[in-house]
């Protein structure tokens, strides 16, 4: 199997950001992984859920409607 060679590909500022914002922790910056900017939008979404749901939680602890576990 031969070797080859992915070309550069220019982002805007704003697509670059929005790659960074998404990283995990230990990942390196995805500027220069094509494949990397198909998931910025799954990921994205994917953060968004979980700030979401952990929001919900909070306000249904401080409404008294769930107890905090012990």
């Amino acid at each position: 199997m031969k070797t080859a060679t992915f070309p550069s590909l220019r982002v805007t500022p704003e697509l670059r950001q929005a790659a960074e914002q998404i990283l995990q922790e230990g990942e390196t910056s995805p500027a220069s992984s094509n494949n990397r900017f198909a998931s910025i939008g799954r990921r994205q979404h994917q953060q968004e859920f979980i700030a979401r749901g952990l929001r919900a939680r909070d306000e249904a602890r401080q409404s008294g409607q769930i107890r905090q576990r012990r």
